[in-house]
């Protein structure tokens, strides 16, 4: 009996502030353990937290990018529970007066097909410590590291209205160019800088009642997102065609094993014990304050693209894998200043220099700048070079400081198409 899966994301995005959302310390990650922390982050007793005003602007640039409503008044609450790397044994978080509500992340669909992910909510919290532990066989010992403890977060929880593992990879991937694009996180999954956990409940065609939903929690990259989802989808669909019942739990995904595991009955809010944050005062922002900083919002990925195929007539495939991120579409820009033809630009972004880094770590003018392969390509609009000689060209210019033109002439790259002179030779 074919079931309907339904899905819906909560993505932690770690803000690129240089301090902490309730103290000083720094945010750097990979510095020694327990070296970047303070009274207030360790959670000594008579210790108060002091906002981050810098966590509620880069806030407020993330509702914008995402048609949030931004709320004017919003407040922090606790949110009780104890693990071994959360120093105060409960969270600063929000929950009743969120900072924003609402907005949607739009994305593309293999067939074409455009579709609207809406968003519950946006809402500001400290993140916890982080848990190492040993993988000796010979000893079971788990050890703290606090660095991480009081960084600042956002936490973009989407409806349930994605379909598949596919839509879900399609959002987390939209979802990190727009916050990459507005400069609020550098979005780095190694690094955890974007997690995710997945909702995932399933039901029968003929039902319009939800299934009861399993959480995968901390999924920390894209694949493993795609992975656990689909495996839960298969999971479940198992589970009822065998009659059994699905449990309402939190289950952790392993990526060695490709498997979900149960880790916990999942809670609901009150077992969290939400009260009002009592060291913290409610947040009151005003709404001339929100209209700055949307004159401040950069163009974002969607605007781009369009631009693009308006301005410089490329494909819908073209202008969204160019904008996809906002260094590739500034590069693009640069090619095209410099006089190259803004097809050609987009075809040796996408071949050429996009395998190069195939990684996203790198700024593409960091590889070659803009300037050096715009005289490479109006080599080839000239006719001086062929197509096939430019790519010879263009990888001995990834290793040497020379120009298109010095290389050519030196190597006596110089194609003739003067069909006079090739009269000539033959005769």
């Amino acid at each position: 009996m074919p079931f309907i899966p339904t899905i819906g994301l909560e993505v932690h995005i770690q803000l690129n502030t240089s301090t902490k959302i309730f103290c000083s310390c720094k945010t750097s990650f990979g510095d020694d353990p327990n070296t970047n922390v303070c009274p207030v982050c360790l959670a000594l007793p008579g210790a108060l937290p002091v906002l981050n005003g810098a966590v509620v602007e880069k806030a407020i640039m993330a509702g914008l990018a995402t048609d949030s409503e931004i709320h004017l008044k919003h407040r922090f609450d606790r949110k009780n529970y104890f693990y071994p790397d959360l120093p105060k044994a409960y969270q600063i978080s929000q929950f009743e007066l969120p900072f924003c509500t609402g907005g949607c992340i739009k994305i593309t669909l293999e067939d074409g097909r455009h579709k609207s992910i809406g968003l519950t909510r946006i809402h500001i919290e400290e993140d916890a410590g982080k848990l190492i532990h040993s993988e000796s066989s010979f000893e079971s010992e788990s050890y703290i590291d606090l660095n991480r403890a009081g960084t600042p977060l956002i936490e973009v929880v989407s409806e349930p209205v994605i379909d598949n593992a596919e839509e879900a990879y399609l959002f987390l991937q939209k979802l990190k160019s727009v916050m990459h694009y507005i400069n609020v996180s550098d979005c780095n999954m190694e690094q955890g800088s974007l997690r995710c956990d997945a909702n995932v409940s399933i039901r029968r065609e003929e039902s319009e009642e939800l299934g009861t939903r399993a959480e995968v929690k901390n999924l920390n990259s894209f694949k493993a997102v795609r992975a656990a989802i689909n495996y839960e989808i298969e999971r479940q669909s198992d589970l009822l065609e065998a009659g059994e019942k699905v449990v309402q739990e939190t289950r952790l995904w392993n990526a060695d094993l490709e498997q979900t595991f149960s880790m916990r009955g999942k809670e609901e809010a009150h077992d969290y014990r939400y009260f009002p944050e009592p060291d913290l005062v409610a947040i009151q922002n005003t709404s001339d304050e929100i209209e700055k900083f949307r004159l401040n919002l950069p163009e974002l990925a969607d605007a781009r693209a369009e631009r693009y195929r308006t301005q410089f007539g490329l494909p819908e495939h073209d202008s969204e894998v160019l904008t996809a991120r906002r260094e590739d579409a500034d590069y693009f820009e640069r090619l095209v200043k410099a006089g190259s033809p803004a097809k050609k630009a987009s075809n040796w972004i996408m071949t050429e220099m996009m395998a190069i880094n195939n990684d996203e770590s790198t700024d593409l003018n960091d590889i070659l700048p803009a300037q050096r392969l715009a005289e490479l390509i109006l080599e080839i609009e000239s006719g001086r070079i062929s197509g096939k000689i430019a790519k010879s060209v263009f990888q001995k210019m990834l290793s040497h400081d020379k120009n298109a033109a010095q290389i050519i002439e030196e190597e006596g790259l110089i194609q003739i198409s003067d069909s006079s002179e090739l009269e000539e030779i033959v005769d």
